[in-house]
């Protein structure tokens, strides 16, 4: 079964968004070279914004490539957004049911018929105060490792100017942003490409918890840099861990100590 879609509705979101995002955003794009023509590859890229999937996807476009993502699958449940969703190729993931596994099956397939496929490894937009990015979750690291795909990382900056992210840490960086929606005076959305993540020293093993864990570090840590290089910055040597922070709070509570 191949990866479907409509090439009328491919460019029909291009007619839409391109001229938009143009004039929405200023831009400082750097590494186009770095993303492959052709082939099935993996963008991994840094989220501190639900503003900036639109972005990346613009800056993706014009690097030669038609973005793929991973939506949520409550998106597929209004009816025009479906029908733009599904007419784009866009991959439903489905949470807390059974049949979660098959969104990976449905990026595998895309990735075997040549499709660039969008990553948050993170999962949700960084909740570091400061906006580094945090520890990743494994699917990427699979699914490069189970289907041979390059991992380009990619690092935006910008986007949280425009749209906070509302769920942000009330404190560093994220904290002094006000909340809601900035259009004016326009913002500049920083983006760029590293080469491919060398995962060359997995291939072979075993996908156990540890080498996942260790390619997905691999490819957070590139991220980060490309970020650093962005913001002019040197990344943390350790990215934010939300799962532990998120556990130590709990224990601090349960103690009867004040939250963090």
């Amino acid at each position: 079964m191949s990866h479907a879609y409509s090439p009328a509705w491919r460019r029909f979101t291009i007619v839409i968004l391109r001229p938009l995002l143009r004039g929405l955003l200023k831009r400082d794009w750097r590494g186009h070279e770095n993303v492959p023509r052709e082939g099935g590859i993996i963008i991994a890229a840094n989220h501190i914004s639900e503003a900036d999937p639109l972005a990346l996807a613009h800056f993706v476009y014009e690097s030669g490539r038609y973005p793929v993502y991973l939506a949520k699958s409550t998106l597929f449940d209004v009816r025009f957004i479906r029908a733009v969703l599904r007419g784009t190729g866009q991959i439903p993931v489905y949470r807390d049911r059974a049949d979660a596994a098959l969104a990976l099956e449905d990026a595998a397939e895309a990735l075997r018929n040549g499709q660039c496929l969008m990553f948050y490894p993170e999962g949700s937009c960084t909740r570091d105060p400061e906006l580094w990015p945090m520890t990743g979750q494994t699917g990427a690291a699979r699914m490069a490792l189970t289907t041979g795909a390059k991992v380009v990382p990619v690092a935006s900056w910008g986007a949280h100017e425009l749209l906070p992210y509302k769920k942000a840490e009330q404190r560093g960086l994220a904290g002094s942003l006000k909340k809601g929606f900035h259009p004016f005076p326009r913002k500049r959305m920083r983006v760029i490409a590293g080469p491919p993540v060398d995962l060359s020293r997995f291939e072979g093993r075993p996908l156990s918890k540890e080498t996942l864990r260790e390619a997905t570090d691999e490819i957070m840590r590139a991220i980060a840099g490309l970020l650093g290089e962005l913001r002019g910055e040197t990344p943390p040597e350790e990215l934010y861990d939300h799962h532990r922070v998120l556990e130590q709070r709990r224990g601090t509570a349960g103690s009867g100590g004040e939250a963090l």
